[in-house]
């Protein structure tokens, strides 16, 4: 049995920040979507967290795990796929330090997100415009080609999906 602890640190500590560059919220965030999995994990094979292993974390668990978050905790599908890219994030870079669990790694990978509906912005207001025309920086040339860019669109009636 692989114990989680040596990766998830390494995971959260070296190779989000670091490595990718990720913000304090991403990692935040993908923290939080481990502290759910392990608290879900740890209650439904009744041990530890400290004693999980990655062999246990296996795609019907996490699945498991990913409608418990829907059900009982009512988060709405966009929350439920946040929380499995942080899974899958994981999965990939253990996929490199692990290479035993690679099949593991893949069945995890292969769990698909939940569709979600995408709003359309059907229009901008005056005051939204012109904040995205104050957005780029007039002391740079792209920064007046943006504004430029920006500002035909406007003049000329764009819709927002063009």
């Amino acid at each position: 049995m692989t114990p989680i602890a040596p990766h998830m640190s390494a995971f959260l500590r070296e190779r989000l920040p670091l490595q990718r560059g990720a913000s304090d919220h991403t990692c935040n965030s993908y923290a939080y979507a481990f502290q759910l999995l392990f608290q879900f994990a740890s209650a439904r094979l009744q041990i530890t967290p400290s004693a999980l292993a990655l062999e246990q974390l296996d795609a019907p668990l996490i699945m498991e795990c990913l409608h418990d978050l829907e059900t009982a905790r009512h988060n709405s599908p966009r929350t439920r796929n946040a929380r499995l890219v942080a899974i899958k994030s994981f999965m990939r870079f253990l996929e490199y330090r692990v290479p035993a669990l690679l099949e593991h790694s893949r069945r995890i990978l292969a769990i698909p997100a939940k569709k979600t509906e995408t709003r359309l912005v059907h229009y901008l207001t005056v005051e939204e415009m012109q904040s995205l025309l104050n957005v780029p920086d007039l002391q740079r040339r792209d920064g007046i080609r943006d504004r430029a860019m920006l500002h035909l669109c406007f003049a000329a009636g764009l819709r927002v999906s063009e």
